[in-house]
């Protein structure tokens, strides 16, 4: 059975910490935290679990402060957590078995990362993340911001989960450190380009961001999936500044990536709605729908756009083109992903009433 490091780095942790640690403490084999500047009680805190607890000069790059924390580690494997990620009890008990089986031949367990919930506790927003590696490897962190660590080698897909329950954040961080290396006249990888277009586009800076989104697609030097996302979110902001054809051009840039994804499926059939051309929306809907509701892509992924969302768009259509009975069915199959939706009860109320009154007048005449 292999050994496992857990290795964080924390600052002014003290709400969600113990919440972290009670859920894999007992599942790894060393815990280090590379603390960067707390000033509350995350220490003490931390101290209840372990005395590898070391500090860290806050520099304004968060790959040198993961490294730090992985340098510190000795075991067979290094398990990265933030301080409001947790494993679920599914998930604990999947990690036990991965942990007795695992193929030490593996360098890398790719893992599911659920990000966002909706109000019945469905998972609304979920990307995958190189969670567990080999330590031998000597796998780097790489960005001063929005890092990500480079692992290469034979890398595992797991269906194990971190679920991330943030309970605050700092909203201005990452966009001051992206100023300030700007003042200091840095050049920016593409990476860097894109967060720090989403920083701007996250505070409302339309054009900034869009400016930004645009240089970064142009180089193109961009991870595919950085790619795609971008084209969404460059349509966000020429949406916000009332330039629709700009819009319309920044969703179809995506095909030149990959193939038709359900997301840009739904903004196609959203731009027809907004026009009144229900009948090309319908096409564009009914497509996000046939897409499925898994995809097979390492970027952040939102399962709404390929089961319930085009179901009610759909509803919308047909019930303006006045085919009731069609709206009223794609009403039905979004209400089997969200029984206790508002909007799709009120819309089944209003249908059922509809066509009860249609069925009334024919058996009338």
């Amino acid at each position: 059975m292999i050994t496992i490091s857990l290795c964080m780095i924390v600052k002014n942790e003290e709400a969600v910490l113990k919440r972290c640690l009670d859920s894999v403490a007992d599942l790894v084999d060393e815990i280090i935290l590379v603390d960067t500047g707390s000033t509350d009680g995350t220490k003490s805190i931390a101290a209840q679990y372990t005395n590898q607890i070391f500090d860290f000069h806050w520099i304004d790059d968060f790959s040198a402060a993961r490294n730090a924390a992985f340098s510190k580690a000795t075991m067979d494997y290094i398990l990265w957590l933030d301080a409001d990620d947790v494993l679920e009890t599914d998930d604990r008990i999947k990690f036990v078995t991965l942990k007795e089986d695992l193929d030490p031949t593996v360098d890398s367990v790719n893992m599911k990362y659920h990000l966002a919930f909706d109000e019945d506790g469905n998972v609304s927003f979920r990307a995958r993340r190189n969670r567990l590696v080999k330590r031998t490897n000597n796998f780097q962190w790489i960005g001063a911001v929005h890092e990500y660590l480079e692992v290469w080698g034979n890398i595992m897909q797991s269906d194990i989960a971190i679920t991330h329950k943030n309970l605050h954040h700092d909203s201005d961080r990452n966009l001051k450190i992206y100023e300030k290396r700007l003042a200091q006249g840095e050049e920016f990888s593409p990476r860097d380009l894109y967060y720090f277009a989403n920083e701007l586009l996250d505070h409302q800076m339309h054009e900034r961001a869009a400016a930004l989104y645009e240089k970064f697609l142009s180089e193109g030097k961009g991870w595919i999936e950085d790619n795609i996302s971008s084209c969404g979110k460059l349509a966000d902001c020429y949406h916000a500044l009332g330039n629709h054809d700009q819009k319309l051009q920044a969703i179809l840039r995506s095909f030149h990536y990959d193939s038709a994804r359900a997301e840009f499926c739904c903004r196609l059939g959203y731009h027809f709605m907004e026009l009144g051309n229900f009948n090309p929306a319908i096409f564009w809907y009914k497509l996000a729908a046939r897409v499925g509701r898994e995809e097979n892509h390492q970027g952040f992924f939102n399962p709404a756009f390929s089961t319930w969302l085009p179901h009610l768009q759909l509803c919308v259509c047909y019930d303006r083109l006045g085919m009731h009975k069609l709206a009223y069915l794609h009403n039905e199959v979004a209400r089997q992903y969200r029984p206790t939706d508002s909007k799709i009860l009120q819309n089944q109320k209003y249908l059922e009433a509809l066509l009860q009154e249609k069925n009334d007048r024919v058996n009338k005449s």
